[in-house]
């Protein structure tokens, strides 16, 4: 299995939120770099970087951040938060992200990002899902799109994309569990895509039951910052 810390940024600082609430904003690293070189140290191999400024703002802030990580270790980075143009995918490319994670573009302007998985290749590109009741959730999470989570998979698959980023959004940042169910009925309708799980993990139980149903790759940050799992005992786990 995949395991992915994940690192949320705003004012340059390591936080989390819980449901994607701005006003839940708790930090703690006031250094990300701190919290990337923690994962890298425990042998952790992948990292998340999600540029929440950025995300808010329909523009990436935090580059400074992506910079200093990627500059000071050697974790494989996907990262997302703001990017709108070819010209800032190509530089968190250039800056050193392995893959960039896109969300709402990938809803609101599909051919601009059909496009760059030509461009730069499947596997650079991750689709993001954010899901409640199993439609697509967009603008902050406020609404929901007037298709289905499998609808949206579907056409991207279609078009060639590998990997999908899937959000359940009443289950981030709340530690209750993952949402299996979801998760599962995705990987029986599309099993030969990469599914990574995000959202509600709270306990090394979790990871069992996701790998219980073939998901092979997992997000995992706020049981980390709280202490639920160890970096440790994840880096043991990690494929």
């Amino acid at each position: 299995m995949k395991i992915i810390p994940a690192i949320d940024i705003i004012n340059g600082q390591c936080v989390r939120l819980s449901e994607g609430k701005y006003d839940t904003k708790k930090v703690y690293y006031e250094n990300p770099l701190e919290a990337a070189q923690s994962f890298e140290e425990a042998g952790l191999k992948y990292l998340h970087v999600v540029d929440l400024d950025g995300a808010k703002a329909g523009k990436v802030m935090n580059w400074d951040v992506l910079k200093s990580i990627c500059s000071n270790t050697s974790l494989n980075i996907d990262f997302s938060g703001g990017i709108k143009t070819i010209q800032e995918a190509e530089k968190a490319f250039d800056l050193g992200a392995k893959q960039i994670a896109i969300g709402s573009l990938a809803v609101k302007q599909p051919e601009t990002v059909m496009s760059w998985l030509v461009k730069f290749g499947c596997d650079k590109i991750i689709i993001g899902a954010d899901v409640k009741d199993k439609r697509i959730a967009i603008h902050g999470w406020q609404e929901t799109a007037d298709y289905t989570v499998f609808e949206f998979i579907d056409k991207y698959h279609k078009a060639g994309a590998i990997h999908f980023l899937c959000t359940d959004v009443s289950k981030d940042g709340k530690l209750e569990g993952p949402a299996v169910d979801l998760y599962k009925e995705i990987i029986e309708q599309f099993p030969d895509i990469d599914l990574i799980a995000s959202g509600g993990v709270s306990s090394m139980d979790d990871f069992n039951a996701l790998q219980s149903i073939n998901c092979r790759s997992v997000i995992v940050g706020k049981a980390i910052y709280e202490n639920k799992v160890s970096i440790e005992d994840l880096a043991k786990i990690q494929s």
